[in-house]
């Protein structure tokens, strides 16, 4: 059981006043704040061992490449990949899409072949498969959500066939809140000659991931969204298919020699690596996996799930409210989509924030979601392990007084 009032002082920028209110920070979907470990981790690489890695052979070039290497390997035991090899550092979430499509993407498909998605992705899991479809002339396909807010499984057994080279799924929709059945997908794009692509943001920092069960052929993930610093990410690739992928930035770091008019490039993983990488947010990374795995992801996810199944109810009650995604709190992680009648989400946020309260208001890069459901924009409240109840009742109480105002005029 998490004792979320101890776990959140570790946290110095929760302890604040916004608008005369103690701070209510709900906007975790967005990115999650850094505990001090990881912000002393940061500073001590900074004021103790600064340098660039690989290249050098003084004493701060070997602690700073001992500190990032043990940080990919903490990473590859973290999601239970088989070997680090299979991990590579990237910006985030988003650069790791990106090198799929453009590397994996360029090489697997061809004119007439197939790119599935789904309704419910984060335009960072959209737009590359689109400039991918146009590059090579393929087809991008949408699976369906159900009336309810899951991902379609019988319409993923319609959208994936023997064309289809590549799946790319959310673990964790960003709007919906719904957990997908990622292993399921996998062994139905294996079966029609695909991979599977998985976008792993809203996922792993909150429930145990292990790629290889999942058996996802690549899978992404960021730093700031768990704990760790802004601009390091996670791309997973299993071996097979990282060997045959070309690298999508060029220069110093990934090479192995350089010649006037030809190059050849390391071994995995730093082929992939150009240039020299987020050292800090690698090794800072490192630091908020160690937190994290402390407390436990099983744990995490359950305290997530306690919190949903209190607050969820008290939403649904409240008139005029609509909640995105499954009704059921057993079905609905921390990340809670919602609006209220005859309000701008963006009000609403600004309302919330009045309070004290900060939620998400707008589109939530994913455009094609909200117009699938036929709304504009949305407030979102997402939920981490810092959280308690205690906030979910400032979040009903800023909903009602919100509400209250814009009716009458008055709090």
């Amino acid at each position: 059981m998490i004792n979320a009032d101890k776990i959140r002082q570790q946290f110095p920028i929760l302890f604040q006043e916004v608008n005369d209110e103690p701070l209510v920070y709900l906007d975790n979907a967005a990115t999650t704040q850094k505990p001090k470990a990881v912000l002393d981790k940061l500073t001590y690489y900074y004021e103790h061992d600064n340098a660039n890695v690989h290249r050098g052979v003084h004493t701060l070039a070997e602690r700073a490449t001992k500190d990032y290497e043990e940080a990919r390997e903490k990473v590859r035991a973290f999601i239970n990949a088989k070997e680090t090899a299979e991990t590579l550092f990237t910006r985030g979430t988003t650069t790791s899409l990106n090198w799929v499509a453009k590397s994996y993407g360029d090489l697997a498909v061809e004119a007439g072949d197939e790119i599935v998605i789904s309704y419910m992705e984060h335009h960072s899991n959209i737009i590359p498969w689109q400039q991918l479809a146009e590059r090579k002339g393929a087809t991008l396909k949408y699976i369906e959500i159900t009336a309810d807010g899951f991902l379609d499984i019988e319409s993923a057994k319609q959208q994936i066939t023997d064309k289809t080279k590549i799946v790319s799924i959310a673990h964790v929709s960003n709007v919906l809140g719904v957990i997908n059945p990622v292993a399921e997908l996998a062994e139905l794009a294996h079966s029609h000659g695909a991979v599977l692509v998985v976008d792993g943001a809203q996922a792993v920092p909150h429930m145990p991931v292990d790629v290889q069960a999942i058996n996802a052929d690549f899978y992404a993930f960021s730093g700031h969204k768990m704990c760790g610093p802004t601009g390091i990410g996670v791309l997973y690739g299993k071996r097979e298919l990282l060997d045959q992928m070309e690298p999508v930035e060029f220069g110093g770091e990934m090479i192995d020699f350089v010649n006037l008019y030809d190059s050849t490039w390391k071994e995995l993983p730093w082929k992939f690596e150009a240039g020299t990488p987020n050292i800090a947010g690698a090794i800072a990374l490192g630091a908020a996996i160690d937190f994290l795995t402390e407390i436990g992801l099983e744990e995490i996810h359950q305290h997530e799930a306690e919190l949903v199944a209190y607050v969820l109810p008290k939403l649904l009650e409240i008139e005029g409210l609509t909640v995105y995604g499954p009704q059921d709190p057993a079905h609905h992680t921390g990340v809670l989509a919602f609006n209220l009648d005859g309000l701008h989400p963006h009000d609403t946020a600004t309302a919330l924030d009045m309070e004290g309260v900060a939620v998400r208001a707008g589109h939530h890069c994913a455009q094609p979601l909200l117009k699938y459901l036929n709304v504009p924009a949305t407030a979102r409240a997402s939920f981490y392990l810092y959280n308690t109840k205690a906030d979910a009742d400032r979040l009903i109480e800023a909903i009602l007084a919100t509400k209250e105002f814009f009716q009458h005029g008055s709090i």
